[in-house]
């Protein structure tokens, strides 16, 4: 379904009258700050990635409504302080798309995507209140492995990449190696105890080669945390499977040895086929 432009102003307009009643009306809404809204944010943002990854486009629709509706009641907190409201928001948006799309209502070439982050990279760096560093730009409060992925995208956008991507894998063998050696090294010292501690140079070298994992899948243009996450579900399906398979015998996981848990993951994995 498409609606003209006046029909999505309206819309828009709806959802802020019904917005303002609310906060004086409801006692929930009445209540809400920046800091006790700002974990449902966080949630709700979670929820539509979840509807993005699997193209649900109903779930979609409703958790972008959610997350709009989240848009909407911070701007409202901010213009009970006399700070901002929702159109300095709008406004602000649209500047800043101006401002950051020269080549789109200015003279600057860009001919793909990756010249125009090129561009964004260096635009922002020149805002009076933009980055004052290349890497300060990334949240501090990201998700590891997403944050990973926008410290080495942004600093590739400044030139500090491979010069072709099939040289990131001999980085990854590389810190497969130091791992391997750290852990060697950890199983070493306590060979005594029969069980393998982590060391701080094993969990610092795991990190080194995951850093190089998300490295490898951004040159490849895979995001980790889509990849990652597909994974997680295809693990949880097949998990639940064997589970229901274990139950329709009458038995336990947990009194089942390997072998016959492996059996079972099988005939999960033959039936996704």
């Amino acid at each position: 379904m498409s609606h003209n432009r006046q029909e999505k102003i309206e819309a828009l307009g709806r959802v802020i009258d019904i917005l303002d009643e609310l906060r004086v009306k409801c006692p929930w809404d009445r209540v809400q700050t920046n800091q006790s809204l700002r974990p449902n944010t966080i949630e709700e943002v979670y929820e539509l990635c979840d509807a993005l990854l699997v193209e649900d486009n109903f779930n979609i629709k409703k958790e972008l409504g959610d997350v709009l509706l989240h848009v909407l009641f911070y701007s409202k907190i901010g213009e009970e302080k006399e700070e901002f409201d929702i159109a300095d928001v709008a406004n602000t948006l649209s500047d800043k798309l101006i401002y950051r799309h020269p080549h789109v209502f200015g003279t600057v070439q860009a001919d793909n995507a990756h010249q125009v982050e090129l561009n964004w990279e260096q635009i922002k760096l020149k805002e009076k209140d933009g980055n004052k560093t290349v890497l300060s730009g990334v949240p501090s409060s990201l998700p590891p492995l997403i944050k990973a992925y926008r410290v080495q995208e942004k600093a590739a956008n400044v030139g500090f990449d491979w010069e072709r991507p099939e040289e990131v894998w001999a980085k990854v063998k590389e810190e497969i190696g130091e791992f391997e050696a750290e852990m060697e090294r950890a199983r070493a010292a306590s060979a005594d105890s029969g069980k393998t501690e982590p060391t701080p140079a094993m969990l610092a070298e795991y990190g080194d080669l995951l850093f190089s994992l998300v490295n490898a899948g951004r040159l490849y243009g895979m995001h980790p945390d889509t990849a990652l996450e597909l994974t997680n579900k295809k693990f949880i399906s097949r998990f639940n499977s064997i589970e229901q398979a274990a139950k329709s015998q009458g038995r336990k996981l947990k009194d089942m040895t390997l072998g016959e848990m492996e059996e079972l993951w099988q005939q999960a994995k033959a039936n996704e086929q």
